[in-house]
């Protein structure tokens, strides 16, 4: 048996656990404050240990490319993917290693960074609006909408009888994308403030990794209960079974992506997308394709 922790061969761990990742880490629907203190940052779930994990989301994976390719082919659906988090929680590696799995024919992720002069002469749905997804179609968003009650709240860069009536706004902007056929997940990667002055420290260490440092990261570990005031703000007050917030712990980064991969798969289960139906004579085409094939053998 191979002792290679990082495997993602080994046959006797259970790929199908019986673990509900949903129930696990979506907020619930109640009229209870939201407490991300009360959270863990850190689980392990139903899985042995990284390996497990890994292994998980490697067969994980494989379904999520085929029910996209089966969304994408069918063309009525569609599926918007929204990651939001304190920096080096993990939003690009949950990218390259679960969501960026999909195929780019049919799934694009939109990084929102500092809005340019343009989009900020407009309303601040101006932007998002064109990259939600069209029908088919999926969309990850590398941070959101939901930087509008946020940032701007923390950093006091609009009034905050602005920045408040954005709540209602951004219900009724989601409202609108559902019922259009799109499904929401939302993802809050729930780091610690120790872990993640353990990443900063990865990246001082690692010159492929300078690019990534930034002087503001550690002035907005000064603002840390803040941020997550307004983050249990934009929680409760924007949580809806048709567009749900998922908690989940991600100071390990395998089972970050494994309970991520896991609520994404079962999603597109539920959204069950069928294969166009064929309308076209088989046997025509058949006969075509022997037509051309005996000539070519000729």
């Amino acid at each position: 048996m191979s002792t290679d922790e990082d495997s993602t061969n080994e046959t006797h761990w259970d790929l199908d656990p019986k673990f509900d990742f949903v129930d696990a880490h979506r907020l619930p629907f109640s009229s209870d404050k939201v407490s991300l203190k009360k959270i863990d940052t850190e689980c392990s779930g139903p899985f042995e240990g990284k390996a497990h994990g890994r292994a998980f989301t490697h067969q994980a994976n494989i379904e999520i490319r085929d029910l996209q390719y089966r969304m994408y082919t069918e063309g009525k659906q569609s599926l918007l993917v929204v990651l939001q988090a304190p920096d080096a929680a993990g939003k690009d590696g949950l990218i390259r290693k679960v969501l960026g799995q999909m195929n780019p024919q049919g799934c694009r992720t939109y990084p929102f960074k500092v809005p340019s002069s343009e989009e900020r002469a407009h309303d601040f749905l101006w932007r998002i609006h064109k990259a939600t997804p069209a029908a088919g179609k999926v969309s990850i968003f590398n941070r959101s909408h939901y930087e509008d009650v946020l940032v701007v709240r923390v950093e006091d860069l609009v009034p905050k009888s602005v920045w408040k009536e954005r709540y209602e706004i951004i219900n009724n902007f989601e409202k609108m994308l559902a019922h259009r056929g799109t499904r929401i997940l939302k993802f809050y990667l729930h780091i610690s403030p120790r872990e993640q002055l353990e990443r900063f420290k990865k990246r001082l260490d690692d010159p492929t990794k300078h690019w990534k440092l930034n002087a503001g990261d550690y002035e907005a570990r000064d603002n840390w209960a803040a941020y997550r005031e307004a983050y249990e703000d934009a929680m409760e007050k924007c949580h809806s079974k048709i567009a749900p917030w998922h908690v989940i712990p991600a100071d390990k980064k395998w089972y970050r992506d494994a309970s991520v991969a896991a609520i994404v798969r079962e999603t597109l289960r539920d959204m069950d997308p069928q294969l166009p139906k064929v309308d076209v004579d088989l046997d025509h085409i058949r006969q075509l394709y022997e037509r051309e094939l005996a000539e070519m053998t000729e």
